[in-house]
Parts: structure tokens; C-alpha cells; sequence
């Protein structure tokens, strides 16, 4: 009789482990979801540094009792000029958005400003990058709603541009104000 040799076993093994998980992942929520553990949670302090001649975000400003974005950029990131726009028409409609500039430099960033216009109540100063640890940022721009009471209650990876901007964050926005 004839003995099967564990190397011909192995690979349909291994394949069918591997089907087994990636039929698993494909199975779970939206693929494109990374959620925050932030989510109806109080939000995470805020940088204590401000940009020079610039309004100082502090943690008051999200309890003040009205919903805040808050945005993390910098002014070296595209996808951040991309979306500035964007963050002028929210102010422009009288939303609420705060920033905190992520690991650039205070001439670069204020030049920015300067140049493109500042949509910003007030702005934190986070050259280092701790404060986005903190909120659990992995790269510029992410941006967060937080309710009056300093809640979390969404999370937004990438620029607030296009359709997933008009689909998925507007209207995350519009419940958190009650519209």
C-alpha cells in the first residue's frame, strides 16, 4: 500500500486554510471601515500649543454645548489642500471647525493659512505628533464630530472631498446637529 507523503498533503492544506480566511474577511462589515475606539467616547485632550497668531484650540472649546469638527491637517499634505475648501463652506454654513496642525512647521503652516485662508475657530499645535496618537490619527487628514458635551462621534479618514465626503460624512454631520 501506498503512503501519502506529508508534502502532498500540505499544500491543499494550506489552501483550504487560507480560503477559509479570506471567505472570513469578506464576511465582516464595510471593508473600507476603520473604526475608532473613540466612538461614544469622551474625545482625547488636545494639543496645548497653538500656532503663532492663531486662536489656541483648548478641550473647553469641545464642551462648549455646540458640535465641533475637528480637523487634523498639515500644510505639506495634498489631500489636506484638497479638502480646505470643503472645511471653508462648513464654517461658511456656521459649523463648527477646529484644526489641529500635525507635524509641520509654524511658518509653513501659518504661510498656508495666510495664503488660502484660515476656516478654523481655533487650531492646536501638534509638531511631534502625540495629540493625533492620542486621537488615534494614522496620517493627515482625518477629521472627527464631536458632540456639544465632548463626545466622539465619528471618524473620518482621508480628505472631505467627493462622494464619500457627500455620503458618508454629510450626513453623519447632519444628525450630530440635528438637522
Amino acid at each position: 500500500m501506498a503512503r501519502l507523503s506529508p508534502l502532498m498533503i500540505a499544500p491543499p492544506l494550506i489552501f483550504a486554510g487560507l480560503a477559509a480566511l479570506f471567505f472570513v474577511g469578506m464576511q465582516r462589515g464595510d471593508p473600507d471601515a476603520l473604526p475608532s475606539v473613540f466612538i461614544n467616547k469622551p474625545a482625547p485632550g488636545v494639543p496645548t500649543a497653538a500656532l503663532d497668531g492663531r486662536a489656541e484650540l483648548t478641550d473647553d472649546m469641545l464642551r462648549s454645548g455646540e458640535v465641533t469638527v475637528v480637523n487634523f491637517w498639515a500644510s505639506w499634505c495634498p489631500p489636506c489642500r484638497a479638502e480646505h475648501p470643503n472645511l471653508h463652506a462648513l464654517t461658511k454654513e456656521g459649523v463648527r471647525v477646529a484644526g489641529i496642525n500635525f507635524k509641520d512647521k509654524t511658518e509653513q503652516a501659518n504661510s498656508y493659512l495666510d495664503s488660502s485662508g484660515d476656516p478654523f475657530i481655533a487650531i492646536g499645535y501638534d509638531p511631534q505628533g502625540r495629540a493625533a496618537i492620542n486621537w488615534g490619527v494614522t496620517a493627515p487628514p482625518e477629521t472627527f464630530i464631536v458632540s456639544g458635551d465632548g463626545t466622539v462621534l465619528f471618524k473620518f479618514i482621508g480628505p472631505l472631498v467627493g462622494s464619500d465626503y457627500e455620503q458618508r460624512f454629510r450626513p453623519e454631520l447632519e444628525k450630530a446637529l440635528g438637522r
